[in-house]
């Protein structure tokens, strides 16, 4: 069986997923081969990769208000 080879429409259809780590290993493969070689996809990959990491960050700076994390673990409990 050849390895699994995506033109850029469908590696940049899976990006988002490639960077969250949601794709099989074949996929996972196929988009790395992929962005070895097609500077268009890398440069995007890389803009995308930026981006998600400024969210991140972003988001880590919001406080969570007082008592959630407690009502939330609550609600876990109740539903076990």
């Amino acid at each position: 069986m050849s390895p699994l080879s995506l033109d850029c429409k469908e590696t940049f259809r899976r990006l988002d997923d490639y960077l969250d780590r949601e794709l099989t290993p074949e996929e996972q493969a196929a988009v790395a081969r992929h962005l070895e070689i097609c500077a268009g996809c890398a440069g995007e990959f890389a803009v995308e990769g930026r981006l998600l990491d400024a969210l991140k960050a972003k988001l880590r700076r919001i406080a969570a208000p007082a008592g959630l994390l407690d009502r939330i673990a609550a609600r876990i409990a109740a539903e076990r």
